[in-house]
């Protein structure tokens, strides 16, 4: 099982923000942003920060990806 930011960046292109601005609204490390980046694992208090400075809900940023061999 995998997990996806891509939610968090289409979302991030909508509210006209990049990841700088996130990473300092949010109070979050730079270590943190490039683990989403490489849709690595981040502790649950890192998505909700990221949720309160985009008013969303955690769903609206992550998903988890199921690869293929795991359906067998």
């Amino acid at each position: 099982m995998a997990r996806s930011y891509n939610k968090l960046w289409k979302l991030m292109i909508d509210k006209k923000m990049n990841k700088t601005q996130l990473r300092t609204a949010a109070k979050i490390s730079s270590n943190a942003m490039a683990k989403l980046g490489r849709d690595e694992s981040v502790p649950i208090e890192t998505l909700e920060k990221i949720c309160e400075v985009l008013h969303c809900d955690i769903g609206d940023i992550t998903e988890v990806v199921l690869e293929d061999n795991e359906n067998e």
